[in-house]
């Protein structure tokens, strides 16, 4: 079966895809029929939105309905808040078959139960056949704060930048899906709030944290260090690469350092904290092969560097964006 237009009627079939697919695998005490959700919530809270319209939607490692989860879980988590509640929009291409929607949507439902993040509404339309990608969706998460202060503004000078593993896997898969390439790399898409919240639960100092999605590693410490007014140098030895990554991003004379991750996080912390950071992010297996990657080496002057295997030091700059996929 497939997708049709009237699935997006507001009629009889638009009911049957949604209770045969979404209600079947999402149905929750709080996603009910009615046209809004009311929630009770006390104290600081997180929100954040985003789309998701991942090319090609199914990818060694996950598929859109998994990222569209770890996404917002990820969002969330950075910004120290505990994911509670999501709400997806789902625009369904004409055409699409329930096998691969019901894929999608279990997924969604298997990330989901990872950390226990509710979906307490949703919307459905499907629009003709070539006015979307297959599947997009736009998903809104909600969390509660249990750690304030954390912001890309907030580095200091002296803080020690810490990337929770190997960097570029998600760009470098995406990449190789769309151009037909054959590789060993699995995504790193995975939502990262159990390895975040022992450190949120632990007297460690963070100043800033960020998940590394579009634009990588070489993106957000230039972002780091534009909303913080400081310099930072990173030390290309110690920065996590999967041989296979490097060798694609050679293959392609790119650097790993642009591409994304839906799995892994950097955060700024003292340098006194570095040793409790690790004894928490070394105990996980999501971020068992975190390193130290860089510092931030003085303040009131804006700038990103890198230094290299050769001892020079050079911009990390950051990759114009046609250079890269669609990757989330």
């Amino acid at each position: 079966m497939y997708v049709k237009l009237s699935h997006g009627g507001g009629a009889k079939e638009t009911r049957e895809l949604i209770d045969k697919i979404f209600l079947k695998h999402l149905k929750n005490e709080l996603l009910t029929n009615e046209d809004a959700t009311i929630l009770s919530l006390e104290g600081k809270v997180a929100i954040t939105t985003d789309s998701f319209t991942v090319s090609p939607i199914f990818f060694k490692g996950g598929d859109i309905g998994k990222l569209s989860v770890a996404g917002i879980v990820n969002d969330l988590s950075v910004m120290g808040a505990k994911p509670l509640y999501m709400s997806m929009g789902f625009i369904i291409e004409e055409g699409l078959s329930f096998e691969e929607l019901e894929k999608i949507v279990i997924s969604i439902k298997e990330e989901a139960s990872k950390t226990d993040i509710k979906l307490i509404t949703a919307d459905t339309k499907v629009v003709p056949k070539g006015f979307c990608d297959k599947i997009y969706i736009n998903a809104t998460g909600i969390g509660r704060v249990v750690k304030i202060g954390i912001s890309s503004s907030n580095l200091k000078e002296g803080d020690v930048l810490i990337v929770s593993g190997p960097i570029g896997n998600h760009g470098a898969v995406i990449m190789a899906h769309r151009n037909d390439f054959d590789i060993d790399i699995n995504s790193d898409c995975a939502s990262l709030w159990e390895a975040i919240e022992p450190l949120l639960n632990e007297d460690i100092e963070i100043h800033a944290m960020r998940d590394l999605t579009r634009g990588g590693l070489a993106s957000v410490v230039n972002e780091f260090a534009k909303s913080s007014k400081v310099e930072i140098l990173l030390n290309e030895e110690d920065i996590p690469i999967e041989p296979s990554v490097r060798g694609f991003c050679e293959i392609l004379g790119i650097e790993p350092y642009s591409l994304a991750c839906e799995g892994t996080f950097i955060m700024a912390i003292p340098k006194n904290d570095v040793e409790k950071a690790f004894n928490i992010l070394k105990s996980h297996k999501l971020t068992n092969s975190a390193k130290v990657v860089g510092e931030v080496i003085k303040e009131g002057k804006e700038g990103a560097y890198i230094k290299t295997l050769y001892g020079s030091t050079r911009y990390l700059e950051e990759a114009p964006g046609e250079m890269l996929p669609r990757i989330c």
